[in-house]
């Protein structure tokens, strides 16, 4: 039985050195973008530009796509992978998106195909190690049948449950993630106009209550010190925490837009961070 052929959509700074994880761990691995070859460097042979061709080719497809919008695209509209009578068996859900969605997007997948959830974290950097935690919500055969894939670009695997879960698990992850980044980014204009040295204080905050993944690995994350646009790291936040808020449209109880809506106002008022 052959090794099946696994395809990643979206290849940018997380799916990329995903692909290329795989690839070089002597995976059949391919990928698929809407920008231009030349952009994928040394990958670029094995990047395919036409997604018919894409989609009737591979077996396994990565969805690492920006959004909802664009994974929609992706299987059903621009690209249709999965409209075509040739397409992947199986779908994996790498992109952050409300778990609301996930059901709708599985009733229009052909019935022979599985859909698994798996959402990761570790920023690029990790990706790149292949040390990524991976979230995964999905039935338990296929996410077994995945599990070596996964094993290559991460470094912790967590099963969480049905479809959904996995997602679940990111967003709220996310949002404390998120919460956090807002935070680290007052506390060093705090730093600044009290007179302490922000390098200083944030050395300190490490060893300190005040520790946190973002302030932590600030010269690690490659878009630490971005400021707000729709289109760059800081923007898919801002996406992420709004994925947050719809996965809680059924429990106002829970009370979490004001404080969302404040760190939201703090995450699109982000200036570049010269540090």
């Amino acid at each position: 039985m052959r090794e099946p052929i696994i395809g990643l959509a979206g290849c940018g700074s997380m799916g990329l050195p995903m692909a290329k994880k795989l690839l070089a761990a002597g995976k059949d691995v391919w990928g698929y973008d809407t920008r231009p070859i030349k952009e994928f460097g040394d990958f670029q042979s094995r990047m395919i530009p036409d997604p018919a061709e894409f989609g009737s080719k591979v077996d396994i497809l990565i969805s690492v796509v920006r959004d909802h919008q664009q994974t929609l695209e992706l299987c059903f509209d621009d690209q249709a992978l999965f409209t075509r009578s040739n397409h992947p068996k199986t779908l994996v859900c790498s992109s952050t998106l409300s778990p609301r969605v996930l059901p709708d997007i599985l009733a229009r997948l052909p019935q022979e195909v599985a859909m698994v959830d798996a959402a990761m974290s570790g920023a690029p950097a990790r990706a790149e190690n292949g040390t990524l935690t991976f979230m995964v919500g999905g039935e338990l055969e296929t996410v077994e049948c995945l599990t070596p894939l996964f094993k290559i670009m991460g470094s912790e695997l967590n099963h969480v449950g049905c479809l959904g879960s996995g997602m679940t698990c990111k967003v709220i992850n996310n949002f404390v993630a998120i919460t956090g980044i807002a935070a680290v980014r007052k506390a060093i204009a705090a730093a600044s106009k009290l007179g302490m040295d922000p390098k200083m204080m944030l050395g300190i905050m490490k060893t300190s209550s005040g520790s946190t993944w973002y302030g932590d690995n600030l010269d690690q994350i490659s878009w630490s010190r971005e400021g707000y646009d729709p289109n760059n790291t800081i923007g898919i936040i801002e996406k992420d925490m709004l994925s947050f808020l719809d996965a809680l449209t059924k429990y106002p109880d829970l009370e979490v837009k004001e404080l969302t809506a404040s760190v939201l106002e703090i995450v699109r008022s982000m200036e570049p961070l010269d540090l």
